[in-house]
């Protein structure tokens, strides 16, 4: 009964191949926009995972998100520092400073100034140059995408016209806020949320390369002793100094849930997802309808064999779970495919297996609803149709 179920469906070649077109469609676009939702909802919090030492980040109490920077006294440092349970604590500038390029355009770049002394907080992995380097008078560090696309070289001639561009190399200068900056290792990070280029620096010498302020103590880096409690540390902290301190699974949520609050982006997607959802069932179950239809005289000639109403749903059944797996195997891999050919643009686009699940759920979910459709006619289906002109 079960080969009889299958020779049925891939009999009528049109009506088979719509009904996975539908789900391959249903699947592609869900499995699409989710993982682009989640690779723009990871960019929000980038900096926090590429700056991976910190147990606690302390900030001000206002701060809403990583980029909602309300500046600290540098005297607060101290004040961590004498915390109970605190190793180390090290302070952290981030800020938009605008780069003047060899064009003489300018560039809104993240700076990120790191501890003098210790040079925690830096890029996660260096592709040219060291870290220590930026020891070296006037060094900064490039990410990798930035070098290459906002702060590439430009080559003028006398007219100024642009004869080439290039990727910005060691050695190379920059000017940030009107001061000179040498260029002494690129580096590989996430992207951000905005996809400015990331610039690393010292701390003395980010805040130099900023406008001048009362106020430029960023955030502050705190690594707990061995044994200490970090929930536990950061509520001491927060206790003792007045200030907010969360961990570093804390601020990411945090970061991500302000934008998914306060911008159009989660109904955006939504909406997208949701109408992959509506327009999958509407062409599955539509079609799935009239193949069922078409074939309601076999159905009659096996229900005069004997044949159960049970028996014939799992036959339906079995239908509409082959064309699910197919349009769901077909959907997953045009998504992923879309992905990798689109992996050196600006797409954020993240898949993780939560994905993968849901997107499989909603395929179930569309498959039972077409399934739905046919199976009423099947239960109401009287064995002498097959006997009528």
């Amino acid at each position: 009964m079960n080969f009889l179920a299958l020779r049925m469906l891939v009999g009528d070649r049109a009506k088979y191949i719509g009904i996975v077109f539908g789900i391959t469609f249903a699947a592609m676009l869900i499995t699409q926009q989710v993982s682009i939702f989640c690779g723009l909802m990871s960019r929000t919090f980038s900096f926090i995972s590429d700056t991976g030492y910190p147990d606690v980040w302390v900030m001000d109490p206002k701060v809403q998100f990583i980029d909602d920077i309300k500046p600290l006294l540098d005297t607060q440092l101290l004040r961590v520092r004498g915390v109970e349970g605190v190793e180390w604590a090290v302070p952290l500038y981030k800020g938009l400073i605008k780069a003047r390029l060899s064009d003489g355009t300018f560039q809104n770049c993240n700076v990120i100034g790191l501890d003098d002394a210790s040079l925690i907080g830096g890029p996660p992995r260096m592709v040219e140059g060291s870290l220590e380097d930026l020891r070296r008078a006037d060094g900064v560090i490039v990410d990798e995408v930035g070098a290459s696309s906002r702060l590439a070289h430009v080559e003028l001639d006398e007219k100024g016209k642009v004869i080439s561009t290039r990727s910005l190399k060691v050695g190379d200068l920059l000017e940030l806020n009107d001061r000179r900056a040498v260029v002494v290792g690129i580096c590989s990070v996430q992207r951000t949320f905005q996809s400015q280029p990331v610039i690393y620096t010292t701390y003395s010498r980010a805040t130099k390369f900023a406008p001048r302020e009362r106020k430029l103590l960023s955030f502050i880096c705190v690594k707990a002793k061995s044994g200490v409690d970090h929930a536990a540390l950061a509520g001491r902290i927060e206790s003792d100094t007045g200030l907010a301190a969360l961990s570093a699974r804390e601020f990411s949520w945090k970061t991500m849930l302000y934008f998914m609050k306060y911008t159009g982006i989660p109904i955006n997607f939504g909406i997208a997802v949701a109408l992959g959802f509506v327009v999958g069932t509407a062409i599955a179950g539509q079609t799935f309808y009239q193949f069922t239809t078409d074939n309601l005289r076999q159905f009659g000639a096996l229900k005069a064999m004997g044949a159960t109403n049970l028996r014939l749903l799992g036959m339906i059944f079995l239908q509409a779970l082959v064309v699910g797996v197919i349009g769901y195997g077909l959907g997953v891999g045009a998504a992923s495919t879309f992905a990798v050919l689109a992996r050196k643009s600006e797409l954020a686009f993240l898949l993780l297996w939560q994905t993968l699940a849901a997107t499989g759920g909603a395929i179930t979910l569309i498959c039972l609803l077409a399934s739905l459709l046919s199976i009423w006619n099947v239960m109401r289906l009287e064995p002498a149709i097959v006997f009528k002109g």
